[in-house]
């Protein structure tokens, strides 16, 4: 069974241009794997905060006050960048580039192939595959 209609490309779409939509989904990829980092990196910023607010206590418990209070001046709520914490940096990364990359990728696929995606991978799945051998199919719940 061939792969369904929305992994097959549309008459007349050149083979260029399968390749070039597979390279924009896969710097799309690299995208959305820089804001995973990105929320990673907004995560850890939030728990470094909030174990830097336990040690401050301890170290203030422990009789040390100067260091202390060096902590709370100077670390502690202090902008990971010039006028931002990590939560700005995020809106700033989804606001911003994120959705441009997101919104061109996805006018390119309706503009040059009615808005499928993954053509390129499926073509490369179809190329690949053994047919007929188990967990090769074409389609989920094909024969498996």
């Amino acid at each position: 069974m061939p792969p369904d209609d929305e992994h097959r490309r549309p008459d007349g779409v050149s083979d260029a241009t399968v390749e070039a939509l597979g390279k924009l989904s896969a710097a799309l990829d690299h995208v959305e794997d820089a804001r995973g980092h990105l929320y990673a990196f907004h995560r850890l910023c939030g728990s470094a905060e909030s174990t830097l607010e336990e040690a401050t206590a301890l170290i203030r418990d422990a009789g040390h006050d100067g260091l202390a209070d060096r902590l709370d001046r100077e670390l502690l709520g202090r902008n990971v960048l010039p006028g931002r914490w990590s939560f700005q940096v995020v809106e700033e990364y989804d606001d911003g580039y994120y959705a441009t990359a997101r919104a061109l990728e996805q006018q390119a696929r309706d503009d040059l192939v009615g808005g499928r995606r993954h053509l390129f991978e499926a073509e490369m799945k179809e190329l690949r595959r053994s047919a007929g051998r188990p967990g090769h199919a074409s389609r989920p719940h094909d024969g498996e």
